[in-house]
């Protein structure tokens, strides 16, 4: 089962992380870059062979059915609709491959920082490891939620990140982007890790 909620529709540069990591999973499960977050609404693709598993169970069974009082919405339905086509239209995969080396090398330049131990990134997904020591990659203690001060400081600086647990500070740009403003989500998520590092005195 992969779960594409988050990575999947383009953001990794391909249309799914499984097709990134070449993984051809049985289940995926999909939700808010369906709708570009407008609207609520999830789904779930299965593979040929877990629908015929399904399909010939129900025959002898009865009908494998199941849903909610809101499931298959016409609204939303049609939200999702409009936004494939617009990710179809604006070639957002292609657009996500175009800016990662920009993303990527602005997240390797902030790995030069004293508090980030680790950096990482794939299309426009990356993440900071947020570390007490960058020498020995030690960890502050939990209890300090160093990313949480972090992702707190940029929101007051004009950005939005996430901490994530193991003091991880998650970045998920907008897919439209542009190479400006990656520019500005450096400089302002910069300045957030130097107000903590100031704040937790590392030097």
């Amino acid at each position: 089962i992969a779960d594409e909620v988050i990575c999947g529709f383009g953001r990794t540069g391909n249309m799914f992380g499984s097709q990134t990591y070449n993984i051809t999973p049985d289940m995926m499960t999909v939700a808010k870059q369906l709708s570009a977050a407008y609207l609520p609404i999830s789904g779930l693709m299965v593979s040929e062979q877990v629908f015929d598993a399904l399909s010939e169970q129900s025959g002898k069974l009865g009908l494998f059915g199941h849903g909610y009082t809101y499931s298959g919405h016409p609204v939303p339905a049609a939200v999702a609709l409009e936004t494939l086509k617009i990710y179809e239209e604006r070639d957002i995969v292609a657009r996500v491959r175009e800016l990662h080396p920009k993303l990527k090398a602005g997240l390797s330049e902030l790995g030069n920082h004293p508090l980030v131990g680790h950096h990482r990134c794939v299309g426009l997904i990356g993440g900071l490891e947020i570390v007490e020591d960058k020498a020995s990659k030690q960890s502050f203690e939990a209890s300090k939620k160093v990313a949480a001060f972090v992702a707190k400081r940029a929101q007051e600086h004009g950005l939005i990140v996430r901490p994530l647990p193991g003091d991880i500070v998650g970045c998920c740009p907008p897919l439209i982007i542009s190479e400006a403003e990656i520019d500005q989500f450096m400089d302002r998520l910069g300045k957030a890790l130097d107000d903590a590092a100031q704040h937790f005195g590392v030097n």
